[in-house]
């Protein structure tokens, strides 16, 4: 196409406004990419500018003032972009390899700087090689949960320390804003507290949504969880539940691999026991694959009744299906990825789950949606682009050892 070749043609690009309004969808979505890849690689030559200001500079706490005027930064971004730009020309050489090929952005890029901070030079090192090949075409929070997936993987006694020391500093915070409102947030809660809190004041706000109600459901979570702060009953008090995902060597103490947690990302395998020993956990048994790590079963042994086909959906699933949409399957709609009327079946085989906006996009005109038997969802949008979502596997895929030869008799 004639107009991806202007983008990289620095003169031409004062046309390119008015060529863009003639565009047809395939087009618009093809230079939309194109732009994308080519802003990456103009932030990661920004990124080496900032490097070289701070080598220069030997690391004074005034190239992030100055990265600050000169870039109508706030001081906190500011800084940031000086610490990702420091680590990615030093520490994370993959990762900004990608960005010059136009694979990865500037602020996917900080994610992998942040998540790998308080690695040695030697394990970031190892981890920006072990993101290589997994960071192509997702989104920040992907990245962000890939990421620190390989830094656990790489220093897990760090993990566990670094851990401890974030939930040690969580803290209560009130931003006013204008108008007569004000936000309240609790920064660095333990991630099973805060997703369980999240869980039930989403499932009590749904339980107001009656034909008479007129507040939308993000104004009644508002409304739920300020109720339940200043002692009111929020709606019926119920158990909440949030899942981890953790093979039963890790659970034992045998290993420490990293363990999932549904809507959150990975957790260290030492919190994660914490977690899973608390007074109010429930053991479930899951059967998985050996060789993809994908769910099998779901065991049937809780201390409630199951829900039969759906709850082994969410369970299987673990977060909404669209591809990089990471909301809690337990807060999800379940639908047929065939639509019932066109022959969809009620079954774990077509049935996923999907967050309500995500379903309501699924309905609108052109989105095809295919699960195939292995699990993995094929989305194609209204202008012929594909992209694939599977659960990640539980565990690494696994091989049979052959038995030792006996030997020979005497």
């Amino acid at each position: 196409m004639a107009l991806l070749e202007q983008l990289t043609d620095p003169s031409a690009l004062e046309s390119v406004n008015a060529s863009v309004s003639l565009l047809e969808d395939k087009e618009s979505v093809a230079v939309a990419q194109a732009a994308s890849a080519g802003i990456a690689r103009l932030e990661a030559i920004r990124f080496r500018a900032l490097a070289q200001l701070s080598r220069h500079r030997e690391g004074a706490r005034s190239v992030t003032q100055e990265a600050a005027f000169a870039l109508s930064l706030v001081d906190k971004h500011a800084g940031a972009m000086v610490a990702a730009a420091e680590a990615l020309t030093t520490r994370l050489p993959c990762t900004l390899n990608l960005m010059d090929q136009g694979k990865v952005s500037g602020f996917g890029a900080m994610k992998v700087a942040a998540a790998t901070t308080w690695l040695s030079d030697e394990d970031a090192q190892a981890a920006d090689a072990l993101l290589e090949d997994r960071l192509a075409g997702k989104n920040s929070d992907q990245i962000r949960k890939a990421a620190n997936h390989a830094a656990m993987t790489i220093d897990r006694e760090g993990a566990d320390k670094r851990a401890e020391h974030h939930r040690e500093s969580r803290r209560l915070s009130v931003r006013q804003g204008e108008a007569g409102v004000a936000s309240i947030e609790v920064e660095d809660g333990p991630a099973e507290k805060v997703n369980a809190a999240y869980l039930r004041i989403d499932r009590e706000a749904k339980k107001l949504r009656t034909g008479d109600e007129t507040r939308t459901l993000d104004q009644l979570r508002a409304d739920v969880a300020l109720d339940l702060l200043l002692g009111g009953q929020g709606g019926t008090g119920e158990r909440a539940e949030v899942f981890l995902y953790m093979d039963l060597s890790t659970y034992l103490g045998l290993n420490d691999d990293p363990v999932e947690m549904a809507g959150h990302g990975h957790l260290p395998a030492t919190l994660a026991r914490h977690i899973a020993t608390g007074p109010d956990t429930v053991l479930r048994r899951i059967i998985t694959d050996p060789l993809s790590g994908q769910v099998l079963d779901l065991g049937r042994d809780r201390y409630r009744p199951t829900a039969g086909i759906g709850e082994f959906v969410r369970v299987r699933d673990r977060e909404c299906r669209r591809p990089g949409c990471g909301r809690p399957a337990q807060t999800c709609d379940l639908d047929h990825s065939v639509p019932w009327q066109f022959g969809g079946a009620t079954t774990a085989d077509d049935l996923i789950d999907l967050c309500r906006r995500d379903h309501r996009l699924k309905d609108e005109p052109g989105w095809i949606y295919r699960l195939a038997s292995d699990g993995t969802l094929t989305v194609t949008t209204p202008t012929g682009q594909s992209y694939d979502s599977s659960p990640a596997p539980l565990h690494s895929p696994r091989t049979r050892t052959a038995p030792a030869e006996k030997p020979p008799p005497f």
